[in-house]
């Protein structure tokens, strides 16, 4: 098409009705392309005298140059303004940019990045300062020749090579997870005032294997008495998730007021929050940058879960007697005959409140609810009494319920490492 055959406005106007696409080509790429752009929206402007049209006009030629240009509104607004500010040159459009002669050298070469990629990798990608110390080291104290430039490299410099493109493309990196808005749940610290009822709960993880998943453990505790109950299922999802949930908040033999948990999707969902609901218990979630808004229930998954269930794998088919054995054994033992440290606050002359964990502090989950509930801070499940409770205590010494918590520990690790048998068909 000679679209030089546009005379009119009216033509223009049933070329755009007509035309609802054109490309523009060019036998040419790069600047040269551009140059001839610019040629074509000089000789459009000058043959329709777009100084002297009135507005409506200006549009339609306006509309037909992004159509045939495929410049967008704002970078051919540009152009025509330059263009009637130079209409009597004789290029009123000229390619500004220009590529220099002789551009700057990098300083840092691929083979620098490579070797930074290097040591990061050797060193499990630690902070930009110590990275810029081991580079220092290879040139100054190794003398390695090859780390002659990046001897010097600025910690801040560092980063930036990090987000280099030829840097990304050698070295994979993993970055936390950024918590995701979700109106499920209040964003605040529960404060229970010294009452009972207020649980923190978190979930452990026992591991992967050959793309086997492990078992997931759940450890949830109250933050005044630290009572606390151990569940075991085979996935986060809401089909092992919720009966297990249901039945640790049935365990606690006080009512439960609160619900926290952090911000996993596991906790913070519509059925978890339905089921929550249903028992009239309030749901909360860790706050954003405050990463000891949950520390309770964390602390005791170290010092809890870790410490007996240890860091192995476990396979997901384990769960249900791993479960069994929490109820049946652990969680008595935890909550009758294992003594916690609770903090006594002390006020400093500055003003400030200072935990401290004192001998005659230490006492197990039963005895502090004891007290709770002769102060009135506990409010007792139907059918719950302190008398059954400490019958359950007194039925054996403490020292009797750690042996047969371990007899049973030993009896299900030895059910995890039975050799498996595989039967064979007779020949």
């Amino acid at each position: 098409m000679d679209e030089t055959r546009l005379r009119t406005i009216e033509q223009l106007q049933q070329f755009l009705r007509a035309t609802p696409e054109v490309a523009f080509t060019a036998p040419v790429v790069g600047s040269a392309a551009d140059n001839q752009r610019y040629e074509h929206i000089s000789r459009v402007l000058a043959r329709f005298d777009y100084p002297q049209r009135n507005k409506r006009e200006r549009g339609v030629v306006l509309a037909y140059l992004r159509r045939t240009s495929g410049y967008g509104r704002a970078q051919l607004t540009r152009l025509v303004a330059r263009w009637t500010l130079n209409r009597v040159a004789q290029d009123p459009l000229l390619k500004r940019y220009r590529a220099p002669a002789a551009p700057f050298a990098r300083k840092y070469t691929a083979t620098d990045v490579e070797l930074l990629v290097q040591m990061d990798r050797a060193h499990e990608d630690v902070c930009g300062p110590a990275i810029a110390h081991l580079l220092h080291r290879a040139h100054t104290v190794y003398g390695d020749p090859r780390y002659e430039r990046l001897a010097d490299l600025s910690v801040s410099h560092l980063y930036n090579l990090r987000k280099r493109a030829d840097y990304k493309a050698r070295r994979v990196s993993f970055v936390k997870t950024r918590a995701v808005c979700n109106p499920i749940g209040v964003r605040k610290v529960p404060r229970p005032n010294g009452r009972a009822g207020f649980v923190r709960i978190d979930t452990v993880h026992q591991g992967d294997l050959d793309g086997v998943k492990g078992v997931y453990h759940i450890t949830c505790v109250d933050e005044v008495s630290q009572w606390q109950v151990q569940a075991c299922v085979q996935g986060i999802s809401e089909a092992f998730l919720l009966p297990v949930l249901a039945l640790v908040m049935e365990q606690f033999p006080f009512e439960i007021e609160g619900f926290h948990s952090d911000n996993g999707s596991e906790y913070i969902n519509g059925r978890v929050a339905k089921l929550l609901q249903k028992l009239l218990v309030e749901q909360t979630k860790s706050r954003s940058r405050h990463s000891n808004d949950n520390a309770l229930a964390e602390s005791k998954n170290a010092s809890v879960v870790r410490k007996h269930m240890g860091y192995s794998h476990i396979p997901q088919k384990y769960a249900k007697p791993i479960n069994a054995f929490y109820q049946a054994v652990f969680n008595p033992w935890l909550n009758l005959h294992r003594p916690c440290m609770f903090a006594s606050d002390t006020v400093s002359p500055k003003g400030k409140v200072i935990k401290r964990y004192r001998h005659e502090d230490v006492k197990t989950p039963l005895a502090a609810l004891k007290q709770l509930c002769d102060k009135g801070l506990a409010r007792l499940k139907a059918g719950v009494t302190l008398a059954a409770l400490q019958a359950l205590a007194d039925a054996q010494t403490d020292l009797a319920a750690a042996q047969e918590m371990q007899r049973a520990k030993a009896e299900l690790f030895r059910l995890f490492n039975a050799p498996r048998v595989r039967s064979t068909k007779a020949a």
